[in-house]
C-alpha cells in the first residue's frame, strides 16, 4: 500500500531547520498540481539549486531524506518541468518511498493553501514554532492539519464480495466507502454506508487496517462484515454505476498495489479472509 516503505521511517515531527543541497522541495501550483521533471522515463522533483531564493517550509523527512514544500505558488512551470497532478504522478509509475512522499507532501500542502487566514477573525495566520500548526496572532486561534476519517468497507456474502463503481472519477473496481458524519463511530459509519449506496445491511463488523491518504487528506480505516439477512443489491445511482456480488475467483483488482481497497479485494479474493 501506499505507505508500505519498506524498512524506511517516516519522521513527522515538526521541525524549524534550513534546506540542504541534498533535499526535496515540492512545488504545487494553485490547482495542486506537482512540478516535475521527466528523464529517460523517470519522474524527479526539485532541489534547492533549482529553486533559488524561494521560500520554504519543512514537511517531514524518510529516512535521512528531507522533504520541504516551496510556499509560494509558480505562475507557470520552470522551462523543462510539467506540471502533474498526483494522480498523473501515481500513474506515471512513482513507486515506493517517492509516491508516499507526493501524497504526504500534498496532503500538507492542501493544509496549508487551505488555511491562510483565521476563521475566527480573518486575520492571516502564520506557522507555529513549536508544533505542526497554524497559529492566528491576532485572537490566538490554533489550526491543526485536517484529517478526514473515511471507511473501507469488504462486504462478504459467502464466497462472494461486494464490488462497486464510482459514478464519477476512478474507473476501477471498488469497494463501499463513505466519510464519518459528526457522532458516529467508525463501526455506525460501516452500516449506514452500505446500506446507503447498496441496501444492504450488515453485521459482524471488524476491522481490518488502517491507511493515510493524503490525496484526499483522508486516513482510511479498513472494515470487512457479512451480509445479513437479504443479499438483494438495491443501488444508489447517484453514487454508484456498477455494484454486484461477486465470486472470488472473478474478482479484478485495481492496476495497482498502492490502496487499502485493492488489498481488501485481493486478500478476500486469495482467500485469505
Amino acid at each position: 500500500m501506499i505507505q508500505d516503505i519498506g524498512l524506511s521511517k517516516l519522521h513527522n515531527e515538526y521541525k524549524i531547520c534550513e534546506m540542504r543541497e541534498e533535499d526535496t522541495a515540492f512545488y504545487f501550483d494553485a490547482t495542486g498540481r506537482l512540478m516535475t521533471w521527466e528523464e529517460n522515463g523517470t519522474l524527479t522533483f526539485l532541489s534547492k539549486k533549482e529553486i533559488g531564493g524561494q521560500p520554504v517550509i519543512y514537511l517531514f523527512a524518510i529516512d535521512e531524506k528531507r522533504y520541504f514544500l516551496v510556499t509560494e505558488e509558480p505562475a507557470d512551470p520552470r522551462d523543462g518541468y510539467t506540471c502533474r497532478s498526483i494522480r498523473e504522478v501515481r500513474d506515471f509509475g512513482v513507486t515506493g518511498k517517492d509516491i508516499f512522499a507526493v501524497f504526504t507532501a500534498y496532503h500538507l500542502w492542501r493544509w496549508y493553501a487551505d488555511n491562510r487566514y483565521c476563521g475566527r477573525c480573518a486575520e492571516a495566520l502564520v506557522p507555529s514554532t513549536q508544533e505542526r500548526a497554524l497559529c492566528c496572532p491576532k485572537c490566538k486561534n490554533t489550526v491543526y492539519p485536517r484529517i478526514n476519517p473515511a471507511v473501507i468497507v469488504g462486504v462478504t456474502n459467502g464466497d462472494k464480495l461486494l464490488l462497486t463503481k464510482y459514478r464519477t472519477g476512478y474507473g476501477h473496481n471498488a469497494l463501499v466507502a463513505g466519510f464519518t458524519e459528526i457522532g458516529e463511530t467508525l463501526e455506525e459509519t460501516v452500516a449506514r454506508e452500505v446500506m446507503e449506496e447498496t441496501g444492504v445491511k450488515v453485521k459482524n463488523i471488524r476491522y481490518y487496517k488502517s491507511q493515510p491518504w493524503g490525496m484526499a487528506q483522508d486516513i482510511l480505516v479498513g472494515y470487512y462484515c457479512d451480509a445479513d439477512g437479504d443479499s438483494t443489491i438495491h443501488m444508489d445511482e447517484g453514487e454508484l454505476k456498477y455494484a454486484e456480488w461477486v465470486q472470488r475467483e472473478e474478482i479484478e483488482l485495481q492496476p495497482n498495489n498502492l490502496s487499502l481497497t485493492n488489498e481488501m479485494m485481493r486478500m478476500f479474493k486469495e482467500n485469505r479472509i
